[in-house]
C-alpha cells in the first residue's frame, strides 16, 4: 500500500477479522482494507475480534481477543507464558500442521527468492513426540519478589517471568535448573540487576548428553568472585551425581550476549560427552553443538544418503564446528578437509577424531571463505563440498571459491530458508543445478526449519 494512504485502523480499537495467511514467523496475517495485520496465536481461515496495539505505515500489529471461530489446525496451548515468552510460537498449531508450514516457507523462497519453483522440496521429516527435546538451556536469573528466580525473558523486554518447566527442554534439564537455582539461594549469592550492573548470577546454563546422560553446568557470573564455591559445588555434585563438568563463565559487560570470552572450570572436566551416528564427541562450554539430537541424526543421515560416498571420494566441510557431520562423513570417504574459524572448536574436532581413531580427515582454523579461496588458488580437487553455514548464510568470496573448483556435488545444510534460496540462486548461475531439498523439524513448536540441499555440477 502507499505510504500516504490513510491507516484504516486505530490503536487500541476492537475489529473483526478474518485471518488469511502465515508470517514466516508463524504469525496469523488479517486485512483491513487492504491493510496487513499481524496477530499472535492465529491461524488461517479463524475468524477473531482483535484489538490494535501498533500500527506504521505498512502494517500494524493487533492481540487477538476472542476468537469467533477455530481451525481445524488449532490445538490447545500448553501454557500462556510459552507465547509470551517467544520459546514455543507454534504451540497453537498442530505437530502435522507445524510441518507443513515449515516445508511452505521452504518452498515460498525457492519461488520467490531462488526464481526454482522446479526443485522438490520433499515432506519435513518430524518427530515422535515433539516436546522434551532441547539438550541445552540458558536459564536468566533475576531477583523477584526479593529471591533469586529463574524463568524467561517476555518477548521484546528485560523482564523474566519466572517459569519451571519449560516444556520443549529435556525434563532433566529442566530438574537440574531447579536444583541449581536452589542451592544458589541457600548459599545467599546474589543474582543479577540488569540496570546498575550489579549482583552476580546472570545465567544458569545445563547441557546435557542425550545419550551418555552427562551434564555440564556452566554458572554464567558478572566478577569472577563466586561464594562461597567450596559447598555451592559439593551441594551441586551431591544433587546432580550425572554432572562431569562445572564451569563458571564471567560476563562483566552491560550486553544481551549472554556467556563472555572467560571460562573457569570449578570442578571436573572441562567438557561433557555425547553421541551422534555412532561417533563420540568431546562438547566444551562453547562449542556449538545441535540442540535436538534424534533429529540431529536425521538430518546427518539425508546428508550421508546425498553424498553417496564410495570410499574413493575427497571431501571439504566448511563451518566443521567440533567435527560432527565430518567425522560422519569420513567413516566413507577417502579424505576430508574440516574449515572452522573458532580455534576452541578445531581443538574439540581434532580430539573427537582421536577418540574416534578417524585418521583421514584434517581440520584448518580460518574463515571459511579464506580458506576455500586459498585452496582453489592451489588448484585443490574436492568432489563434494559441504557447507553448514551460520544463519547470514554464504560470502560471495565462498561461492566463487566453490565455482572454481569445481567439486562434481555441492550439499548445503541450512538453517534459514531465506539465505538459503538466495545462495541456491546464485550456485545455479554458477553452473551448478539444484536437484532436491529435504526440510528436518530440528526445532518443534517454533517457526525455525533446516533442510539439506543436494547441488551437482551441470
Amino acid at each position: 500500500m502507499k505510504a500516504n494512504k490513510e491507516i484504516p485502523v486505530k490503536k487500541n480499537e476492537k475489529y473483526t477479522v478474518k485471518v488469511e495467511d502465515l508470517t514466516h514467523e508463524g504469525m496469523g496475517v488479517a486485512k483491513i482494507e487492504g491493510y496487513p495485520l499481524f496477530i499472535e496465536n492465529a491461524l488461517p481461515g479463524e475468524e477473531m475480534e482483535v484489538k490494535i496495539h501498533k500500527t506504521g505505515k505498512s502494517f500494524g500489529f493487533a492481540k487477538a481477543m476472542k476468537r469467533l471461530t477455530s481451525s481445524q489446525n488449532r490445538v490447545e496451548l500448553q501454557d500462556e507464558n510459552y507465547t509470551r515468552v517467544g520459546i514455543t510460537p507454534l504451540q497453537h498449531m498442530s505437530y502435522p500442521a507445524q510441518l507443513d508450514f515449515k516445508r511452505q516457507q521452504v518452498r515460498n523462497v525457492m519461488q520467490r527468492i531462488a526464481k526454482l519453483p522446479e526443485v522438490p522440496v520433499f515432506e519435513t521429516i518430524g518427530m515422535a513426540e515433539p516436546w522434551g527435546y532441547r539438550n541445552k538451556a540458558q536459564i536468566p536469573v533475576r531477583k523477584i519478589d526479593d529471591k533469586l528466580t529463574t524463568g524467561f525473558f517476555r518477548k521484546n523486554s528485560h523482564d523474566v517471568i519466572p517459569m519451571e518447566n519449560f516444556k520443549i527442554q529435556d525434563p532433566k534439564i529442566d530438574k537440574a535448573i531447579l536444583v541449581v537455582r536452589d542451592i544458589m539461594r541457600e548459599f545467599n549469592v546474589k543474582p543479577y540487576n540488569e540496570g546498575p550492573n550489579t549482583g552476580n548470577l546472570r545465567h544458569i546454563i545445563v547441557r546435557r548428553g542425550y545419550y551418555t546422560g552427562e551434564m555440564m553446568i556452566i554458572l554464567v557470573t558478572r566478577t569472577p568472585k563466586l561464594f562461597p564455591t567450596s559447598k555451592i559445588l559439593p551441594a551441586i555434585t551431591e544433587a546432580l551425581p550425572e554432572v562431569v563438568s562445572i564451569v563458571q563463565n564471567v560476563n562483566p559487560t552491560r550486553t544481551n550476549t549472554i556467556m563472555g570470552d572467560e571460562n573457569i572450570v570449578l570442578w571436573g572436566r572441562d567438557n561433557y560427552r555425547d553421541s551422534l551416528l555412532g561417533n563420540t564427541f568431546e562438547i566444551s562450554a562453547r562449542s556449538f553443538y545441535q540442540v535436538n539430537p534424534t533429529q540431529t541424526e536425521k538430518l546427518y543421515q539425508t546428508v550421508l544418503d546425498y553424498a553417496e560416498l564410495t570410499g574413493e571420494e575427497t571431501v571439504i566441510d566448511a563451518y566443521c564446528g567440533i567435527g560432527t557431520i565430518s567425522l560422519s562423513l569420513a567413516k566413507a570417504a577417502k579424505q576430508v578437509y574440516g574449515i572452522e574459524m573458532i580455534e576452541a572448536a578445531v581443538e574439540n574436532a581434532k580430539n573427537n577424531a582421536e577418540i574416534n581413531e578417524i585418521d583421514n580427515v584434517t581440520f584448518e582454523t580460518g574463515l571459511a571463505e579464506e580458506v576455500m579461496l586459498q585452496w582453489s588458488d592451489e588448484d585443490m580437487k574436492a568432489d563434494l563440498v559441504v557447507v553448514d553455514p551460520p544463519r547470514k548464510g554464504l560470502e560471495p568470496s565462498f561461492i566463487e571459491a566453490v565455482v572454481k573448483m569445481q567439486p562434481t556435488k555441492m550439499i548445503y545444510v541450512s538453517c534459514n530458508p531465506a539465505t538459503l534460496a538466495r545462495d541456491l540462486a546464485l550456485l545455479n548461475e554458477g553452473g551448478y543445478s539444484v536437484e532436491k531439498i529435504q526440510p528436518v523439524d530440528l526445532f518443534p513448536q517454533t517457526h525455525h526449519v533446516e533442510s539439506v540441499t543436494l547441488l551437482v555440477k551441470k
